[in-house]
């Protein structure tokens, strides 16, 4: 398996894996319409023998009053053939390390409880991170990308407005 960055080439079979991951075509239309409205983007592959089989994005969150860059992990698929292999844990390490690479203070997801802890992620609320959606603390979620980044930062965290779409 190979996590590489996304292309436009692969965008229609990543639609047609967020769709058959999700069951919905929802999480296809947010990834189409951040592509085109929001920057920067992390959004990478995995691809298995030439077949892309996952998909990860993370794109721009804010919090007021903070000007620290953060980035929120959404949306995540793996093909329901593929899941449970180990592709979405690449994924998600890889889309971690390039947001490092690009000077991110955190990392913010809404997301199982169970799943995310295993990559150092914890409650946001330890770090006064809110969500402005209404979602139990345990799976409202932040990464500090270096020690103390998320530190000062406290406040609502604010997804892209695309995601008021979903």
């Amino acid at each position: 398996m190979r996590i590489r960055d996304e292309v436009p080439d692969d965008f229609s079979i990543v639609s047609e894996v967020l769709t058959a991951a999700f069951n919905s075509p929802g999480e296809a239309g947010l990834v189409d319409r951040l592509r085109d409205e929001a920057a920067p983007l992390v959004s990478l592959v995995a691809e298995s023998s030439g077949v892309i089989v996952g998909h990860i994005l993370f794109s721009p969150v804010t919090i007021e009053n903070a000007d620290a860059q953060l980035f929120g992990l959404a949306p995540m698929a793996v093909r329901p053939a593929d899941q449970r292999s180990g592709i979405g844990s690449a994924l998600v390490r890889e889309g971690i390390a390039r947001c490092v690479s690009l000077g991110a203070a955190g990392v913010i997801v809404l997301g199982h409880p169970d799943y995310y802890p295993r990559f150092g992620f914890v409650p946001a609320s330890t770090f006064s991170i809110s969500s402005t959606y209404d979602v139990p603390d345990e799976a409202f979620m932040a990464l500090e990308l270096s020690q103390g980044s998320l530190a000062s930062i406290a406040g609502v965290a604010c997804y892209h407005p695309v995601f008021d779409t979903l």
